[in-house]
């Protein structure tokens, strides 16, 4: 994911995977809740940078998650 565009404004985080997840309130590509994709064209630069730290922390979050609930090896089972 990048932050910035070509221009070096903020870049969308849209990948056009436009989804809600009813059990998280994200949006299943981006990662950024419903406000803050309603309000992305009226935020600043600073305020998007922001939205972008808030997606980066999200997406460790749910990486963590699913390697917590990965099942555990079978360790000397055969």
């Amino acid at each position: 994911m990048t932050a910035h565009s070509a221009a070096g404004t903020t870049a969308s985080p849209c990948i056009n995977i436009c989804r809600m997840s009813e059990v998280s309130g994200l949006c299943e590509g981006c990662l950024r809740t419903i406000d803050e994709i309603a309000a992305w064209s009226t935020l600043d630069d600073e305020a998007k940078r922001a939205v972008w730290n808030a997606i980066e922390t999200r997406h460790a979050q749910w990486i963590a998650q699913r390697f917590d609930a990965a099942p555990a090896s079978e360790e000397g089972a055969q």
